[in-house]
């Protein structure tokens, strides 16, 4: 299957700027987009458009949003390889089956639904929870500028440095994906990668517990470089800082993204019955921090 960066796009400015953050990205890795609208069936088997003609809206409408969409990627983005594919369908399934293979998914995050549905926030959160792919959600205000710092004067400029990728790191378990998948958007933006580890001592007064919170912290800062010496070896260029904060991992996270122009965290994926769930972490940064959140899938 072809490698290329898939994005869910409609008629809102969430839409719209999930489309061109995607149209970045794809060129950084030289990979084709693929612009998706999905629209809600509503012609009845053996119904004609004469018969119907009000239950072709939602199907025309996809049609020119994906056309405006095109056109305007065009003229931002010269050199993009882009393509547009309209699917008749329910948001979330249509997002799943069409960025099956692909680097990525990027919706957007926030903000109303309209005829073509992608950016509700429960779309988004269900196509999360859902997601076999790594997945990156972009809110209204994410534009060319916000991934760079301000120029010396203060002002926006897609001249200076990408600003910094934030990646949340979790020492149990396997993380290979969350660690590749930052580790190469630094590398693709030439940033900085800042790994962000949360630990924390349940609460108890006295010496003992002061102890006991260097102890942790100790054995957390030796786990964190172990768990990023393989990747430092795999991508020499990419300059790492480790950050390490007591607290909740919610709660650090969500202040430690702060500055960022991307930040990465893991999402389980789910092998228990019952509908999936996206864990407090990524619903917090989802719904708390203002940059390009990408969430990655993992054991």
């Amino acid at each position: 299957m072809i490698r290329s960066v898939v994005a869910g796009v409609d008629d809102s400015r969430e839409g719209s700027a999930a489309a061109d953050w995607a149209a970045r990205e794809a060129l950084r890795r030289d990979v084709p987009l693929r612009l998706v609208c999905a629209w809600e069936r509503g012609l009845p088997e053996g119904g004609t458009e004469t018969a119907v003609p009000g239950l072709r809206a939602p199907q025309q409408h996809a049609r020119q949003v994906l056309h405006t969409a095109l056109a305007q990627l065009g003229r931002r983005y010269p050199g993009l390889a882009v393509s547009a594919e309209q699917v008749a369908g329910p948001p979330v399934p249509a997002l799943l089956a069409e960025a099956q293979g692909a680097d990525l998914l990027v919706i957007g995050s926030q903000g109303s639904s309209g005829l073509s549905g992608f950016v509700s926030g429960a779309v988004a959160m269900a196509a999360v929870a859902r997601m076999e792919r790594p997945i990156v959600l972009v809110r209204s205000d994410e534009t060319a500028e916000t991934e760079h710092l301000r120029a010396a004067d203060g002002q926006p400029s897609v001249r200076t440095p990408f600003r910094d990728v934030a990646v949340a790191v979790d020492v149990e378990g396997s993380y290979d994906e969350v660690l590749d998948f930052a580790f190469r958007a630094a590398e693709l933006r030439r940033a900085p990668l800042r790994a962000v580890h949360a630990w924390h001592v349940p609460y108890s007064p006295g010496l003992a517990a002061t102890e006991q919170r260097a102890r942790v912290r100790a054995v957390a800062e030796e786990e964190l470089t172990r768990l990023l010496a393989p990747w430092r070896t795999k991508y020499p260029a990419v300059a790492v800082r480790e950050n390490l904060h007591e607290g909740r991992p919610a709660h650090v996270l969500v202040r430690a993204a702060g500055g960022a122009g991307l930040v990465v965290a893991g999402i389980r994926r789910s092998r228990t019955p019952g509908p999936p769930r996206t864990g407090p972490v990524a619903h917090a940064l989802i719904h708390h921090v203002r940059c390009p959140v990408a969430l990655v899938p993992h054991a």
